[in-house]
């Protein structure tokens, strides 16, 4: 715990001017950011003495090592750059709303040839006309299969576009009339875009126009004594008025408005957000966080905007926002909002009418949201705690394990060795944090060995990164090397690359291998964790616990011990350490299998200079095999189209060098079989391009 007086600034150092300031703790990682119109005021309210805190900020800067400020101009820019930064650092001390599940929209594809409807999640893209959002996908679906009927546009993939245009067939949806057919020009792309404005309108509340048009329709059609006309149009009409009725009018005079209701208690705080757009509810969403920090109403409603509106623009902000308590102050917010927009925005509190009406509902759905999330997690953070303090207990530690990181060792017979880092923080995966590595020391079977090697190389980078934010003071790790490389092979990062390339080498964002654990668990038994103990004490750490839990009797191992330490069966302890240990194994064998696999379909072929994936499947369509084309000679090599005599020479070479990979064999029958002409669905490095390989690097089950 530090002395928030160790790391107070000097009087007269801080500006008295607008601002945004950073608390950091001893790791340098950005635990709390803040605004101020005044940073020197503000800052001063944190280095009062520590028994007038609030509990919470109390913990905050007990945390923190560090603090620092940038200066900026107006309040407005601070809100920006408060905003920019929370979603940057993601501080642990900062109101974060958390939002339990991605809300689906009605999009409508307008920047297509042939626009399409279909429910969309995630980021908005541009060019693209979104409702909602909607509480369930099937809300959404219900309303779209009831305008289809007056508004039949297209709801299709591009793959079943293209397949009904290149056999001339529409699907099922074009021949019973919930599809105008594009895809065999039964409209033209003009035409459907029509429908498509059409259906927008509709869905944005100009309902009395089609309506009235319908309804003069079917008057003219019974007059004609067209009678099937008739009620083809009745039932249309029928079908609009029950999509509307989905929706009932709350508010006249077709207003565009965002309704946000508050509950809060002293530790929690529930948000709702009701969307209303041409009078009528069109969605609804909530998010509830903890309120780490002493927080008014105001700031809370604060917080909501800039998660609501921090990346909208154009009319996803309505010209109204309604809210319980307005922040202070309100200018910066109000002009922040205007300027998303690009016009003035409204926020207020409603104090009478049907809004003040409508606000009710919403503070109710507030408090039955926040009641149901505190019935929901209290049994969570019970038997969370539990589980880590009957750790603690068992292992002898000082206090709860926080953060716990597991490892685990997968191959095939010795083959494609790799390793797997999961990371546990206050019992829940932390899936972002997760890495992978090769095993490149040694060559062949050797748990132990693997073990030893994967423990020091993550904490070598840890102490690579302690020695460069200067926590050595004389420049030396306490093994005596300076920890600026790691010489044992490289570590390959679970998260992409683009957030990879963008974080490793900012100071004070999410690194790798940046922040220690207070556990450290091995899948395995006595000598796995005596490897890691031994890799820890060589690289002198010598505050981190490391215990291993052995699958056959689920025991607990920790080092120098001749006898485990078992724990009842019933404990949430023992069950904590088992669904850490087989998030580690899943991770692990996840990677193995895919090493395999791009292993196995790795070709001759690659090692040809010049040689592209475009005359690599000519060369295998051509001859049927790499077998086949091993034994044709230069003059049929050069038949194929593409390949000149030189390349084919080239080729020639190439496979008469390389050694004939040994036979497969197909383990049910016993049959040698023969090579094969790769996977059509394979990648240009002979990897299979599946929908489940991002998920993979997420760290996720496909």
């Amino acid at each position: 715990m530090a002395d928030p007086s160790s790391y107070r600034p000097k009087p007269g150092q801080i500006p008295d001017s607008p601002g945004v300031y950073r608390f950091r703790d001893e790791h340098r990682r950005v635990i709390y950011v803040g605004k101020a119109k005044s940073l020197r005021q503000r800052l001063a309210n944190y280095f009062q003495d520590l028994a007038g805190l609030h509990p919470r900020t109390r913990s905050m800067v007990t945390t923190a090592a560090s603090v620092e400020w940038t200066v900026v101009s107006t309040e407005v820019e601070a809100l920006q750059l408060e905003y920019s930064w929370i979603k940057e650092y993601d501080p642990r001390f900062n109101v974060k709303y958390r939002d339990d599940k991605s809300y689906p929209y009605l999009a409508v594809t307008m920047n297509e040839e042939y626009p399409r409807v279909q429910v969309m999640r995630g980021h908005k893209k541009k060019g693209v006309r979104y409702f909602g959002p909607y509480a369930h996908a099937w809300a959404i679906r219900d309303t779209v299969d009831l305008l289809l009927r007056v508004f039949p546009v297209r709801t299709c993939s591009a793959g079943v576009f293209k397949n009904a245009r290149r056999t001339g067939r529409p699907c099922l949806l074009g021949y019973i009339g919930k599809c105008s057919a594009p895809c065999v020009d039964r409209v033209s792309a003009e035409e459907h875009r029509e429908l498509a404005e059409e259906f927008c309108d509709f869905m944005t509340g100009r309902t009395g126009t089609y309506l009235r048009r319908l309804e003069r329709q079917m008057g003219e059609a019974a007059e004609a004594m067209e009678y099937e006309r008739a009620a083809r149009l009745r039932d249309d009409i029928g079908a609009l008025k029950k999509a509307m009725e989905k929706n009932a009018v709350v508010l006249a005079d077709a207003t565009d408005a965002d309704l946000i209701a508050v509950a809060e208690d002293e530790l929690e705080a529930a948000v709702q957000i009701f969307h209303v757009r041409g009078g009528r509810v069109r969605g609804q969403r909530g998010w509830v966080t903890d309120k780490v920090e002493e927080i008014t109403t105001g700031a809370l409603v604060e917080h909501a905007l800039q998660q609501l509106y921090g990346e909208e623009t154009g009319d996803a902000v309505p010209k109204e926002v309604l809210v319980p308590a307005l922040p202070d102050p309100l200018e910066p917010v109000q002009e922040w909002l205007s300027g998303r927009r690009g016009a003035q925005v409204s926020l207020r509190v409603p104090q009478r009418g049907d809004k003040r009406a409508l606000m009710e509902t919403v503070e109710r759905n507030a408090q039955q949201a926040l009641i149901l999330h505190k019935t929901k997690r209290a049994s969570d953070l019970t038997i969370r705690s539990r589980a880590l303090e009957e750790i603690a207990d068992a292992l002898e530690l000082d206090s709860a394990p926080l953060r716990i990181e597991c490892y685990d060792i997968s191959h095939l017979q010795g083959d494609d060795v790799v390793a797997s880092m999961v990371v546990f923080e206050d019992g829940l995966a932390r899936k972002s944090e997760y890495r992978r590595f090769q095993i490149k020391g040694f060559e062949g079977q050797d748990d132990v060995r693997s073990m030893h090697e994967v423990i020091t190389r993550r904490f070598k980078r840890y102490l690579a990164e302690k020695e460069r934010t200067g926590e050595w003071a004389d420049g030396e790790s306490p093994d005596g090397t300076s920890g600026a490389s790691d010489d044992s092979g490289p570590l390959t990062d679970v998260s992409s690359a683009p957030l990879s390339d963008g974080l490793k080498d900012e100071d004070g964002r999410p690194k790798r291998f940046a922040y220690p654990p207070q556990l450290v668990v091995v899948d395995g038994g006595q000598p796995q964790v005596a490897a890691a103990q031994r890799a820890l004490d060589e690289l002198g750490i010598d505050d981190i616990a490391v215990c291993g839990l052995a699958k056959r009797l689920e025991e607990v191992w920790v080092p120098g011990e001749d006898d485990p330490v078992v724990l009842p069966r019933t404990s949430e302890g023992l069950y904590l350490l088992q669904r850490i240990r087989d998030e580690a194994h899943r991770f692990a064998i996840t990677y193995q299998r895919t090493k395999r696999s791009k292993r196995f379909r790795s070709s001759p072929l690659d090692d040809v200079p010049g040689l592209g994936d475009t005359r690599k499947q000519a060369l295998i369509k051509h001859f049927g095999s790499v077998k086949r084309l091993r034994a044709a000679t230069i003059d049929q090599i050069c038949e194929v189209p593409g390949i000149g005599r030189k390349t084919a020479e080239t080729i020639a070479v190439a496979l008469a060098q390389a050694a004939p990979a040994a036979p497969a064999v197909n383990t049910a029958t016993g049959e040698i079989m023969e090579d094969e002409a790769p996977d059509p669905t394979a990648g240009a490095s002979g990897e299979p391009v599946s929908a489940g390989a991002p998920d993979e690097r997420r760290g996720q089950e496909t």
